[in-house]
């Protein structure tokens, strides 16, 4: 039947206009193609990563986001009925006293900590490419501070800082140096904790930039000694932008692992005295869990600007390696 309308389109189309017309074939059906066995392992060794993302990392931030967008307080958590206030809570952070405080203090403590922690660990995994003895067990020695809990670290920095019992202010009284209230003065609580963060990131920064430099070439700093380059020229001319890739990593790392430091400030300070050393971290422990009536809404507000100015510079880092890697 099919065939029979077909041919009598053809005549019909010929008579017409004279001429033969090519009528296009049907065109052929397409078979959908089942996953191969291969495909569905790929799916199967996905799935669990997949998962994990999900409930740890995606779900958390969805249910962050939802607490900074409602009013939510003990009641709402146990009847589920907070109401939506759009962005006024992140409206009476802006308004609260303590934001551009907070904020100074995450920035300058953002700041000084990377820049310490990238010149000390790399000035140490260039002493450690010299390859001496005893090399491996000093870096070894060197990694016990990244390898501590983090609340044993702040506790004996705690104790180390006292102004009473302190091993510092007893080694500046030995040098005639009087006491320096450390933990409890808004002149040194920031610096304080800014030390002690210091001195737990070397050795991150140690062990990946040792591990960059690993891969540059003996053979070019042979070349730049026979051309007469001193240390410092071979430094800044070979390992400083052989080094660059391993370095934005690592200061990436770093910017996003010190803007969330709470631990360390809170054993140390509690963001005190007078928010001397509060931080967007602590500020948002604070509004969330510190007080009696806590401001959830508030809270988790300040927890995704944090989320916001780490997700800012990762997306830079990225725009600067693709234009790097078109260069």
């Amino acid at each position: 039947m099919n065939d029979t309308k077909q041919r009598s389109d053809r005549r019909s189309a010929q008579d017409r206009s004279g001429a033969v017309t090519a009528v296009p074939p049907p065109a052929p059906r397409r078979e959908r193609r089942r996953p191969t066995s291969q495909q569905w392992a790929a799916w199967a060794f996905l799935a669990p990563v997949t998962l994990y993302l999900v409930l740890f990392y995606a779900y958390p931030l969805y249910r962050n986001i939802d607490l900074s967008l409602r009013n939510y307080t003990v009641r709402s958590f146990v009847q589920g009925d907070a109401p939506f206030t759009g962005l006024r809570n992140y409206l009476t952070v802006f308004d609260d006293p303590t934001f551009a405080p907070a904020l100074l203090h995450t920035v300058v403590f953002t700041a000084v900590c990377l820049v310490f922690q990238y010149a000390i660990g790399l000035a140490l995994a260039v002493f450690f490419n010299q390859h001496f003895r005893l090399s491996a067990t000093l870096r070894a020695l060197f990694l016990v501070p990244w390898l501590l809990p983090l609340i044993v670290s702040a506790s004996t920095w705690s104790w180390m800082l006292n102004s009473d019992s302190g091993i510092v202010n007893a080694a500046l009284h030995a040098v005639g140096v009087g006491p320096v209230n450390w933990l409890t003065s808004p002149s040194w609580s920031l610096t304080s904790v800014i030390i002690a963060n210091i001195w737990i990131g070397v050795p991150f920064n140690l062990v990946v930039l040792y591990s960059g430099l690993q891969s540059i070439p003996a053979n070019l700093y042979e070349a730049a000694a026979l051309d007469g380059a001193n240390a410092w020229q071979r430094f800044w001319r070979i390992t400083f932008p052989l080094l660059r890739p391993v370095s934005a990593i690592t200061l990436l790392l770093g910017l996003v692992y010190t803007l969330k430091v709470f631990d360390i400030i809170w054993i140390m300070t509690k963001g005190g005295p007078a928010d001397s050393s509060t931080t967007f971290a602590t500020w948002s422990y604070q509004l969330g869990f510190g007080n009696l009536l806590p401001a959830f809404g508030p809270g988790a507000a300040v927890g995704n600007l944090l989320v916001v100015a780490a997700l800012v510079f990762g997306l830079v880092y990225v725009r600067v390696q693709r234009k790097q890697a078109l260069s």
